[in-house]
């Protein structure tokens, strides 16, 4: 079509750009505020409304799954990092007098010193050690302070399976809270019957207590179990009897023995002997859960939270494909790890992302500690966690929707038993990770014998003497044979056995004795086939 001499006018004027999500648009929940958080495109929020879709989550994860019941004592384990704190506020709101649904379980805080496996300096340490009891002394929680030397001194029965309770039904729970609340109502209620309004001012018979009052009338059980302690009561006041008899004595008054040199020699000499960061890490995880195992059994803890955040499970689930640990997804990533038996372990913030989780505590002033990891300032290909987790970020950087895909898809792993019988008794388990042994133990101990029996079956070398080798002799056999794929491959990083804590070694030598006379006592057991022949000659 020909426009030679037509004449267009005036170009057209700019359209404005279109608004920015968060800047002229309202609050996406109320319709009003304007927005100050905005979590993906198009979901802006307000202060108060980002507020309450935070702790709905949080509360809906607990109230969901209903795995912790009313006066149970939990542990918060508390590496004093973004999520593990935002954790712990949660749980401090939710058992105000002031929070709608409070949360009724007894809780306690563990914090685990690493210092001496990230190469921190003695100064150092200190420091953060008295950064995080200011914290903990404003939180007002039993806590318990723990130094990772002590595993050279944990006894061997950490790595034991114990039997739990059986829960009951969802009926259960229900019951469990209604004689929760019972309880709580019947202090209350005798207490308003001995304070009847002929004994009090009849010119105020509704108003405030006064000074007199509040001196002479001590808190009652149920605003003691209700409203933790702020620091200042903590400082000024004793504890009263319910808070006595909800925790232990020495929970919160006495801190651990600080470690000894012999004892952070040894552990700087054993993560020294690791050859690959991957496998530092992996033990470093691997030591830290027999510890805070420890402290739970040892208070009468019967769950543990711990403050793994959606994008850190994300992270974790691709890290345990790439490291073999496939078997054991739904225990690493899902909301509860039953694994060690009587203590469990929860993930109450597996719902959060770090972007929603750094947003809440920069605008409600949670305090959190920064201290220094094993890969911290580690290139991005030094260990298969660190490339991993760079993977994922600039992922999702680019799609938004990664993370939640991957957890999604870590949601609907099923914890089913290996052989299928969900009622028997439990099989061989893994001596350093305690899951269930994903491999053949059979041929397991032929693999094991052949690597042991190598040295011998090549012949000697020139100048050395001709030495008989063992499999039974062999120490690093019967550790190698009770650990899982996973724990196998880290532990070829770990040239001499020497420098693990002693509780592992002795627990693998009991182990194997205990599987010898096993074996020597099936010979004499007559099997069913054996009593069928019998009777037909």
């Amino acid at each position: 079509m020909c426009q030679v001499g037509e004449d267009y006018g005036a170009p057209a004027p700019e359209m404005p750009p279109p608004p920015r999500a968060g800047r002229e648009l309202k609050c996406v929940k109320c319709k009003e505020d304007l927005p100050v958080v905005v979590i993906r495109a198009g979901d802006a929020f307000c202060r108060d409304c980002f507020k309450a879709f935070y702790v709905h989550k949080f509360r809906a994860v607990l109230g969901k799954n209903r795995l912790i019941f009313p006066g149970e004592k939990v542990l918060l384990a508390w590496s004093g990092g973004p999520s593990s704190s935002s954790m712990i506020w949660q749980v401090l709101e939710g058992l105000s007098r002031d929070s709608a649904k409070r949360l009724r379980f007894v809780p306690g805080i563990v914090y685990v010193d690493e210092g001496a496996a990230c190469g921190q300096s003695p100064g150092d340490r200190a420091r953060t050690l008295a950064e995080m009891k200011l914290i903990l002394q404003t939180v007002g929680f039993p806590w318990h302070i723990v130094a990772l030397e002590e595993v050279f001194s944990l006894p061997p029965s950490v790595l034991r399976y114990l039997a739990q309770e059986p829960s009951g039904t969802k009926g259960a729970y229900k019951a469990a809270v209604d004689s929760f609340l019972q309880q709580q109502h019947a202090p209350a209620e005798g207490e308003e019957q001995l304070s009847q309004p002929g004994s009090q001012d009849p010119q105020s018979p509704a108003g405030p207590p006064t000074a007199a009052q509040t001196e002479a009338q001590p808190p009652t059980a149920a605003q003691t179990e209700a409203q933790p302690p702020t620091a200042a009561q903590t400082e000024t006041q004793p504890p009263t009897a319910a808070q006595t008899e909800a925790q232990p004595p020495t929970a919160a008054q006495t801190e651990a023995q600080p470690p000894t040199a012999a004892q952070t020699e040894a552990l700087s000499r054993l993560f020294d002997s690791v050859k690959t960061l991957t496998a530092k890490e992996e033990l470093l995880q691997t030591l830290r859960t027999h510890l805070i195992l420890h402290v739970a059994r040892t208070h009468g803890y019967s769950k543990v939270m711990t403050g793994d955040s959606c994008t850190r499970l994300a992270i974790k689930l691709m890290t345990s494909l790439a490291l073999g640990r496939g078997a054991f997804l739904a225990w690493d990533t899902g909301f509860s790890d039953e694994r060690h038996g009587d203590v469990v372990v929860v993930r109450p913030m597996r719902e959060h992302t770090l972007k929603e989780v750094a947003f809440y505590n920069r605008l409600f002033a949670v305090p959190s500690v920064f201290t220094p990891a094993i890969d911290t300032k580690a290139p991005e290909k030094s260990s298969i966690h660190r490339l991993m987790e760079a993977f994922m970020l600039r992922l999702q950087a680019q799609f938004p929707s990664t993370v939640s895909t991957v957890y999604r898809t870590s949601e609907k792993l099923v914890k089913a038993p290996r052989h299928g019988s969900a009622g028997g008794p439990p099989g061989p388990r893994c001596l350093l990770c305690m899951c269930a042994l994903d491999i053949d133990t059979a041929a397991t101990q032929r693999v094991v014998v052949h690597q042991a029996l190598r040295p011998c079956t090549e012949g000697p070398r020139p100048g050395t003497q001709v030495q008989l080798c063992s499999h039974r002799e062999d120490p690093r056999a019967h550790v190698i044979e009770q650990l899982c794929y996973g724990c196998r491959v880290n532990m070829k990083d770990l040239p001499s056995l020497d420098p693990l804590p002693p509780y592992i070694l002795t627990e693998a030598q009991f182990r194997s004795q205990r599987a010898s006379v096993l074996q020597e006592m099936q010979e004499y057991l007559i099997d069913s086939d054996d009593e069928a022949q019998t009777g037909e000659s």
